[in-house]
C-alpha cells in the first residue's frame, strides 16, 4: 500500500500504533489498551477500527466469534504519508523549512545535530547518484 496517502487523527494514529506494537488484536484488546485510558466506550473504538477497515488500513478476520485486527500498513508508510501532508499543507512544500523550524524550534544537542547531518550527507549521496 506504498505512496498511499493516509492521514490520521490523534486517536487513530493511537489505534495503529497499538496494533502494530501487538501485531494483532481484537476489538476488546483495543479497547483495554487504548480506549479505556483514554475514556473512549467500546462501541467508540469498535466504530474507529471499522472506519480504519473501510480505508484499507487494518483488516479484520472472524476468530471464534470475535473480529480479530491487523495492520495493513507499516507506521513507515503511515509516517511518511503524514510528513510529506505536513510539509505540503504547513511548509507550502518546501522540505528544508520543515528542517529549518525543526532547528530553530527545539533545543538540539550535539548528538541530534550530528545525526541530522549525517542524513543530509546520506541523503546528497543518494542524490548525486540519480540521473536528471
Amino acid at each position: 500500500m506504498a505512496k498511499k496517502d493516509v492521514r490520521l487523527s490523534d486517536v487513530q494514529l493511537v489505534l495503529m500504533r497499538s496494533l502494530w506494537d501487538a501485531g494483532r488484536a481484537t476489538t476488546a484488546e483495543m479497547h483495554d489498551r487504548v480506549g479505556k485510558p483514554r475514556q473512549l466506550a467500546y462501541t467508540t473504538v469498535s466504530t474507529l477500527l471499522t472506519r480504519l477497515e473501510k480505508r484499507g488500513l487494518v483488516k479484520s478476520v472472524k476468530d471464534q466469534g470475535e473480529r480479530v485486527f491487523r495492520p495493513m500498513v507499516t507506521e513507515s508508510e503511515v509516517t511518511r504519508s503524514m510528513v510529506s501532508s505536513l510539509v505540503e499543507t504547513l511548509f507550502r512544500g518546501d522540505p528544508s523549512a520543515l528542517v529549518s523550524h525543526l532547528v530553530k524550534e527545539k533545543d538540539l544537542d550535539k548528538d541530534d545535530i550530528e545525526a541530522v547531518r549525517k542524513l543530509m550527507a546520506k541523503g546528497a549521496k543518494k542524490q548525486g547518484g540519480k540521473e536528471t
